[in-house]
């Protein structure tokens, strides 16, 4: 399919939804992954000219700007994955069918991309997990957990004051009591 027909689906699809004709939204589908495709960009942009566009909608962990294996030249298409993916909603609505230097690009969702496989020893740990187990957001869990340590971690540091203040007493009171026996 042409991809200005892709963009003209694209648009077409999110007025109907505000037009309010659907009972559920077209994005719903999309709910289970982070990742948008990019196509139609210009030929030289790097990824942070990328990132530096598509951050306005959300916190990016992951960017695929593909390019060719013999030149190292990019192929006008890259793969981004946002934190959550309600960030995804926004930048296929607000970014699909822009202008960027001259060229119309075309954003979409990706229902099961996964990053390229690539040599997983020369990665940090936070990267290797995100390429083996996506980016998709996950369950949120109670923040419980978090309160509690919060409140150990206060717990801790006001043991920590009393025993400086405890400290500085005593100090005190051996120095009152030290020139005390020297008067004496």
């Amino acid at each position: 399919m042409n991809p200005m027909t892709n963009v003209k689906n694209v648009l077409k699809l999110s007025e109907r939804e505000l037009s309010g004709n659907s009972k559920t939204s077209w994005h719903d589908q999309y709910k289970d992954s982070a990742w948008i495709f990019i196509g139609g960009l210009p030929y030289d942009l790097t990824e942070g000219d990328v990132i530096s566009v598509f951050s306005q909608y959300g916190e990016i962990v992951n960017i695929n700007l593909v390019r060719d294996k013999e030149t190292g030249k990019s192929r006008g298409f890259a793969f981004i994955c946002y934190e959550d993916q309600r960030s995804t909603i926004l930048a296929v609505d607000n970014l699909n069918g822009i202008k960027i230097l001259g060229r119309t690009i075309r954003v979409d969702h990706c229902e099961q991309y996964r990053a390229p496989n690539a040599d997983m020893t020369k990665v940090d740990e936070l990267t290797a997990a995100i390429r083996t187990d996506g980016c998709a957001p996950s369950q949120i869990i109670k923040s419980e957990p978090i309160i509690k340590k919060e409140k150990e971690e206060k717990d801790v540091k006001s043991k920590n004051k009393e025993k400086k203040s405890k400290k500085k007493k005593k100090k005190k009171k051996s120095s009152k009591s030290s020139s005390s026996d020297s008067e004496a």
